[in-house]
């Protein structure tokens, strides 16, 4: 006893499916594992370090 049954709506479930659906599509053409800055061989293009932006935001004075 004490169990809480959580009842999801159709179109809850339709918008997850949507989405996992969606993202497998993305994953397939961008593959996840390819990261910004690095090479297939995992070094980093010169001139960047790891954990620095490639793009810093711009400062902003007001």
């Amino acid at each position: 006893m004490g169990d809480v049954i959580q009842l999801i709506p159709k179109s809850e479930l339709e918008r997850i499916r949507l989405i996992r659906e969606a993202r497998a599509i993305y994953d397939s053409i961008f593959p996840p594992t390819d990261a910004v800055g690095e090479r297939p061989d995992g070094c980093h293009r010169e001139g960047t370090q790891p954990g620095k932006d490639l793009f810093p935001r711009k400062e902003t004075v007001g």
